[in-house]
């Protein structure tokens, strides 16, 4: 699930607000499942669980940025009986201080203190080599106690070194999720999120210019949005 603003729905006259629609996308399928349009006065955090409420989800693993990383989106999606993959910023208190601090020391350790799972992944592509490596943290019942997060079973962490000419960058993220299942499994989960940005945002604004849209009144906007999802599904 993600969200995309079209930039140019919004007008200075009225101070209106440009149109945000959040989406679920069917990373493999290439599917979209549905859309909420986002109130002026509102934000992801309202559109999600309404998104949520209009799918049957039972099975499937939802992964969502750090802006969704909320309890009762959580909650939500165990209580759907599916699986979720969770962006870690710094809104949720100290949960992602408490993550780094324990994912770098037990890679200082070679993890010997604990139980993980790691998968390497290297992408060439336009004269750039990325290497993300994946590992999984599964002993993680110290976090749920003093966290108590809805149906937290693992943390993970992702390390990306990407190359280009003489250019190196190198980021590190983390991730909570419900799912026990190995970084073979959860490392292509997370890759997969990505398809919502490659497959469905960017094709919307450069196949369909939907951020040149100066389409404003009424509810035109939110009409002209969704109308332009029908060629790709």
């Amino acid at each position: 699930m993600d969200g995309k603003t079209s930039r140019r729905s919004g007008g200075k006259k009225n101070s209106k607000q440009a149109i945000h629609v959040v989406s679920a996308f069917a990373a493999r399928q290439r599917l979209v499942m549905g859309q909420v349009a986002v109130g002026e006065k509102s934000n992801e955090i309202v559109a999600i669980p309404a998104l949520l409420d209009m799918m049957a989800i039972e099975g499937a693993v939802v992964t969502i940025d750090a802006m969704g990383c909320q309890r009762d989106i959580a909650k939500k999606i165990i209580d759907k009986k599916a699986d979720y993959i969770l962006a870690l910023k710094g809104n949720q208190g100290t949960l992602r201080e408490d993550v780094e601090l324990f994912a770098v020391e037990q890679k200082a350790k070679g993890f010997e203190d604990t139980t993980v799972s790691r998968r390497e992944m290297v992408d060439g592509d336009h004269g750039r080599i990325e290497t993300r490596k994946y590992t999984v943290f599964h002993d993680i019942g110290w976090l749920q106690e003093r966290h108590a997060w809805p149906g937290l079973a693992g943390v993970v962490m992702v390390e990306s070194i990407r190359e280009l000419a003489a250019k190196v960058e190198r980021e590190t993220r983390f991730y909570i999720t419900s799912l026990t299942a190995p970084a073979e499994t959860v490392g292509p989960m997370i890759r997969d999120h990505w398809a919502i940005e490659n497959s469905l945002h960017w094709v919307m604004d450069m196949v369909f210019r939907d951020d040149e849209c100066r389409v404003r009144t009424e509810n035109a906007p939110p009409i002209s949005s969704r109308s332009s999802i029908w060629p790709i599904i």
